[in-house]
């Protein structure tokens, strides 16, 4: 099975589409979303409904901090992810705060276990930003494949067979590998908010028949994107972050 794996869409209409356009060429046979369809971007009812109607036609989709936010939980965030959150909630109607406030943390397919941030008590949204993050991760998780988001920065890990946890380089658009001598953890980067330099969507590939995963970019309207977050009144900081990709 041929998996794309979307995660931290924020609000980010221009790059949904242009990664849904992208997946659409690959000819994959499911979509999962890792959580943080809505936050920071200026279009959280249309991705709201993009990602409900993705799942009503079979898509995986877990929640992530800003969705539970969203939906009326009580979450620690920057001044930064405060304002945009307060004026995100003004902006959802019952059946889009419903769908957030339903989604599942975690989700298993295909010997893949989906997760918005750490699979080790994932409502507590730890940062896998390293090997020794990831760690918790392998121990609280027996799949072969953890694939979570949280981070915005792409990474990838893998445990070996005597529980050493090790972080493993890898290319943009190349497929990896994934060994069956190891496990691996992959957080895949960011739909609407890169923060790794690159002002380009990020989502991965998975092939389950292969055991291959592919990181991949794809380019969008950043530009048209930033100037719709500075017409909605938004704080500056959150358009020059998808010019910069940081």
């Amino acid at each position: 099975m041929r998996i794309a794996v979307l995660t931290d869409i924020h609000a980010n209409r221009e790059a949904f589409e242009a990664v849904l356009a992208d997946v659409a060429a690959h000819g994959v046979d499911r979509i999962a979303l890792l959580g943080d369809i809505v936050g920071y971007g200026a279009d959280p009812g249309w991705c709201c409904d993009r990602a409900a109607a993705l799942v009503a036609e079979g898509a995986i989709c877990v929640r992530g901090n800003h969705d539970n936010a969203a939906s009326g939980a009580s979450e620690a965030m920057s001044t930064l992810a405060r304002k945009a959150l307060d004026w995100t909630r003004d902006r959802l109607g019952d059946a889009q705060v419903d769908f957030l406030a339903g989604l599942p943390l975690v989700a298993e397919a295909e010997g893949v276990l989906f997760v918005h941030a750490s699979a080790n008590r994932p409502e507590e949204w730890s940062y896998v930003t390293s090997d020794t993050k990831a760690t918790p991760s392998f121990r609280a998780s027996a799949a072969r494949l953890i694939l979570c988001g949280h981070v915005h920065v792409p990474l990838l890990a893998s445990c070996d067979m005597g529980g050493v946890v090790r972080e493993q380089a890898f290319r943009t658009g190349l497929p990896i590998p994934l060994l069956p001598s190891r496990r691996w953890l992959a957080v895949v980067g960011s739909v609407g908010q890169p923060r790794d330099g690159v002002a380009q969507a990020g989502w991965a590939l998975v092939d389950t028949v292969r055991q291959e995963l592919t990181f991949r970019r794809t380019p969008y309207d950043a530009a048209g994107a930033a100037r719709k977050v500075r017409a909605a009144g938004l704080p500056e900081e959150l358009a020059v972050r998808l010019l910069v990709g940081r």
